[in-house]
């Protein structure tokens, strides 16, 4: 049994939570939500001791293994040298067991002597939840579980949670996995700082959640209304006599009291807009590869790709885990080197790119200082786009390494949007993203009105962002989505 009574913490001056209380009983499967930057996974953090309350306290009589969001992070990774020596690394489990696992998540190429840390995120991430399944411990965290995964792997994952009989607390923004878990739901409220408490699944809870905030949202009128009519009542007093200077003092303390206590309304509620600077001028071909052959030892990941990008042209580069998106993105934006091949860019070529593990960020840098260093823009250009992907004043201050990984993903979108890049390279822009910032990251990215290049497992996302090409690895097929663009040959 997990117990919170009363607890608060802070970073500085921002509030994280504000005297919570919640239980999970043994056996419960606990659906952690939230928006991005609420506090999911620094209320991990405080579960696993990594933080202490400001104040309140913890019980945990139970024993917990946690698979946090950014694996190619985890401290367990950081000296093993093989795939083994990480997953048995608490305790021994025998061979044909971890095999098992791995070829449930479609892991069957990798042996247990290789090395984990080169390997892929997603590939990452599913050795880490192998080892935590493998433990079995009486309390499992998993903060975004399908980060990285394929739609095969999600359903293991998801086959393997329903078998699952003690506690699970888990956080992920893909909507049916929750749904299809959890039965019950601890909702980090931002306006209030509180940590709520609903019963049933996912769904269960965006119902009576709404009917909350309509009553809010109703409430908050009303009292709007309410100080309206008292703002004009003061228009109105004469203030000249003793009488009607008391009554206007008493009528603006009861107007403070009101607004001060008036609740900021749903955060859902709120309408953003995003307007971007336009992309610096390219031809009508930006970039395109010529034969690319990429090997890893004996391993094969790439063979003859051959892909066009016009100007102005959106293309989805999709397939599972460990086929080598990544390591394509990689070659064309000059980080890794192709075995043979070409990469033949514009002249003009500018491209922005979009990291999945975030080693582009100074961790140490405050918000606003990461944006000023890359876009070279003052602050009165920067916050007006930071404000619109919902970073607050304070936020503006605080340590990149303290953001979670949906304001991280946030952040580097702002980022590269401010800047005149004519090619975007995405990799996983999705993946730590809540449904209201992948909607702004949505929106802003239909907008954008250069090249671009995505990867994602998302495909609601990939479908909504209406791409003209998708290329799909292992395959090297090559499927035009629209006919606006005439095809590239293969």
């Amino acid at each position: 049994m997990l117990r919170a009574i009363n607890i608060s913490f802070a970073f500085g001056n921002q509030i994280i939570y504000n005297e919570s209380s919640f239980v999970i009983n043994s056996g419960q499967k606990v659906g952690l939500v939230g928006p991005n930057g609420s506090g999911k996974s620094t209320l991990f953090r405080l579960l696993t001791n990594k933080f202490s309350p400001d104040s309140g306290r913890i019980e945990l009589d139970e024993k917990l293994s946690f698979v946090p969001q950014e694996v190619a992070k985890d401290d367990n990774l950081e000296g093993c040298p093989t795939i083994r020596e990480y997953i048995c690394k608490n305790q021994i489990f025998p061979d044909y067991e971890i095999l098992r696992f791995m070829a449930g998540l479609q892991l069957q190429t990798l042996t247990l002597e290789q090395n984990p840390l080169p390997l892929s995120g997603g590939q990452k991430t599913k050795l880490a939840i192998i080892r935590a399944l493998l433990e079995q411990p009486e309390m499992l965290l998993l903060d975004e579980p399908t980060n990285f995964i394929d739609k095969e792997g999600r359903w293991w994952i998801l086959n393997e949670l329903a078998k699952y009989t003690k506690t699970l607390i888990l956080v992920s923004h893909d909507l049916r996995f929750l749904d299809d878990v959890i039965n019950k739901v601890l909702y980090i409220n931002h306006e209030t700082r509180t940590i709520d408490t609903y019963q049933g699944n996912y769904t269960a809870f965006l119902r009576q959640k709404k009917e909350r905030d309509d009553l809010l949202v109703r409430e908050i009128k009303v009292q709007e209304k309410q100080i309206k009519r008292m703002r004009e009542s003061l228009t109105k007093i004469r203030g000249r006599s003793e009488k009607g200077a008391r009554r206007k003092i008493q009528l603006e303390n009861r107007l403070e009291k009101i607004i001060d206590s008036l609740p900021d309304m749903p955060q859902e509620a709120r309408k953003i807009k995003i307007m971007l600077p336009p992309p610096a001028q390219s031809g009508q071909i930006p970039i395109f590869t010529k034969n690319i052959t990429k090997s890893y030892g004996s391993k094969q990941i790439l063979k003859g790709v051959n892909l066009t990008l016009q100007k102005g042209q959106k293309t989805a580069l999709l397939g599972p885990n460990g086929v080598g998106k990544t390591t394509l993105i990689k070659i064309i934006t000059g980080n890794l080197q192709a075995d043979s091949g070409q990469i033949i860019p514009d002249y003009n070529l500018k491209i922005g790119y979009y990291s999945q593990e975030f080693e582009n960020f100074d961790q140490t840098q405050t918000v606003i200082d990461s944006v000023r260093q890359k876009t070279n823009l003052g602050e009165d250009k920067i916050r007006p786009m930071l404000f619109k992907m919902l970073f607050s004043f304070d936020k503006l201050r605080q340590q990149i390494s303290t953001l979670s990984g949906g304001e991280k993903t946030r952040l580097a979108i702002a980022t590269l949007l401010l800047q005149d890049f004519n090619l975007l390279i995405l990799d996983e822009p999705t993946t730590y993203l809540d449904v209201m910032s992948q909607r702004l990251i949505l929106e802003g990215l239909k907008q954008y009105q250069g090249s671009m290049l995505i990867v994602s497992h998302n495909p609601d996302f990939i479908e909504e962002l209406n791409v003209d090409q998708k290329y799909y690895l292992p395959e090297h097929r090559l499927e035009l989505v629209s006919k606006k663009y005439p095809s590239s040959s293969r």
